[in-house]
């Protein structure tokens, strides 16, 4: 309890911000991170989380505008005035999130499963409150007080899902659309959301038909639904009775609830549903690792729908895994064409070019592709390619950054940066303390890494005088997650002079 009063106190000190009403619910609380910066972290997450998710919907420009009109519409008679923007992702996972500042993605999996616009409406209502409200912004305050995140804030302010493989400031983002929110930011979202529908005009009702339609889809355990919006909203009976009784009380007349308008708006979305349902069992296949079936379902979907860069994505990465590389080249040449911004089209056309021992343009491909989402697999190639020119500085660079994420490609440049660096700087990998026993300094080492090492240089030091330095050689090999421990001729009386001897670990070689 002392430590946590102490970070509370470092916190009232170091973030002057102190207490602040709520502009939704009008209560005072604690505000560790400023309006400022909870607009920074809004605008620099948008466009890299909307990038991880699938990528913007691009296919139906008419859609887009239309989501626009409705979010803006419930925007204009909400609490909180912020910068509000709406997007529709690429993504057939049924999804919606908001970051701070007012910055909303929906998915159009979740479009295709909405009946008129007022549960559109209700979708981005329950958003825009998170937003509003400052749910999503609560939370990096939470990170902060609980583990100390205040140089990722500062960082975030200055399948079709790819949250695995976000490195850097670009983990934030990931953190806060995947965040599961409280019980009770779920009930106040579910209570603004519904009166601010009733101020734009829309039927209450369709968020009560919205959340008991929720319910029953949890019961029924949909995999998609499980993974995409029960995630972070989770649905409740609950939630369902709450809104029910705010329904009686609620005094909202003819509401609209917009079917016709709905069904007009949607009619080219859900007419492509059934190509996009292909590529969904295509990218499957690829991930079972049925390249030739992930052909076949890909070449179906190009034909149902010949302007989806997502299906020439698919095309190529079957062509690539059955060895066609030029076959795949020319599918990837398409999905850039058809889609410029997107990541994943020059990240996967960037690692065909570096297999293809094209290093020019494999580079640029994923040096585009990380302007766009900072990735652990083209860091890993760049990387790759730098060290096997003997740059290894560069690529070391490289690598640590890959090294962040928990991907497959994350743990390969764990290795590689493990060979690389760590005889040379094995005191930034390894883990070494001394301990006491019998009246004698012990060295205990630990190898946390994916290397065995051996042939250590070990300096004990009470002093910054070389005569005040004992160096030994550990030759014992240390296997990966290993420890080994070795007794010194250093002889100590106590703990107190125990103390004033420390360690490191200068040189290493690695096996």
């Amino acid at each position: 309890m002392k430590i946590f009063r102490l970070m509370i106190l470092a916190f009232i000190l170091f973030f002057p911000n102190g207490c602040a009403v709520n502009p939704v619910t009008q209560n005072r609380e604690l505000v560790l991170v400023s309006e400022s910066m909870e607009m920074g972290i809004g605008q620099k997450q948008y466009a890299p989380s909307r990038q991880m998710q699938g990528g913007d919907y691009i296919l139906d420009p008419e859609l887009n505008r239309y989501v626009g009109e409705v979010g803006n519409r419930i925007a204009s008679v909400s609490d909180r005035k912020l910068p509000y923007e709406f997007a529709i992702l690429n993504n057939g996972t049924p999804n919606a999130w908001a970051l701070p500042g007012g910055k909303i993605a929906i998915n159009r999996g979740l479009l295709a499963e909405l009946q008129n616009e007022a549960e559109l409406a209700a979708v981005l209502a329950h958003e825009i409150v998170h937003a509003a409200a400052r749910h999503g912004a609560k939370s990096a305050e939470r990170h902060l007080i609980l583990q100390g995140l205040v140089a990722v804030v500062a960082i975030a302010a200055g399948s079709s899902d790819f949250s695995a493989l976000a490195v850097g400031s670009a983990v934030v983002g990931a953190s806060l659309i995947k965040q599961t929110y409280s019980r009770e930011d779920e009930l106040e979202a579910d209570h603004y959301s519904m009166l601010y529908m009733v101020r734009a005009g829309y039927d209450p009702k369709a968020a009560v038909d919205l959340q008991e339609k929720f319910v029953k889809l949890s019961k029924e355990k949909k995999s998609n639904w499980l993974d995409g919006l029960f995630a972070s909203h989770p649905p409740s009976e609950e939630r369902v009775n709450k809104n029910r009784e705010r329904l009686i009380n609620l005094s909202f007349g003819d509401g609209e609830t917009g079917s016709e308008r709905y069904r007009e708006k949607t009619a080219f979305l859900l007419k492509v549903q059934p190509a996009y349902a292909l590529y969904e069992k295509g990218a499957k296949a690829i991930r079972q690792s049925r390249p030739a079936e992930a052909l076949s379902l890909a070449k179906e979907a190009i034909r149902m729908e010949p302007r989806e860069a997502l299906f020439y994505s698919l095309f190529g990465e079957s062509l690539f895994l059955q060895g066609d590389q030029r076959g795949a080249l020319n599918a990837y040449n398409s999905a850039v064409e058809k889609d410029p911004n997107y990541f994943r089209h020059y990240l996967k056309r960037g690692q065909l070019y570096e297999a293809m021992n094209n290093e020019i343009f494999a580079r640029k491909d994923l040096k585009q592709s990380l302007e766009l989402f900072p990735t652990a697999d083209a860091h890993l190639s760049l990387g790759r390619m730098l060290a096997a020119e003997g740059d290894v500085k560069k690529a070391i660079d490289y690598f640590e950054k890959a090294a962040g994420s928990p991907s497959a490609a994350g743990q390969e440049a764990k290795g590689m940066l493990h060979r690389l660096d760590l005889p040379k700087n094995p005191d930034h990998y390894l883990t070494s303390y001394l301990e006491e026993k019998d009246g004698r300094i012990h060295v205990f080492i630990s190898n946390p890494t994916t290397v065995a090492v051996s042939n250590l240089s070990v300096v004990l030091s009470k002093g910054w005088k070389e005569k005040d330095r004992v160096r030994m050689q550990v030759q014992q090999e240390i296997a990966p997650n290993g420890y080994y421990r070795v007794a010194t001729a250093i002889k100590v009386s106590d703990k107190k002079e125990m103390r004033q001897w420390w360690v490191r670990i200068e040189n290493a070689m690695i096996r």
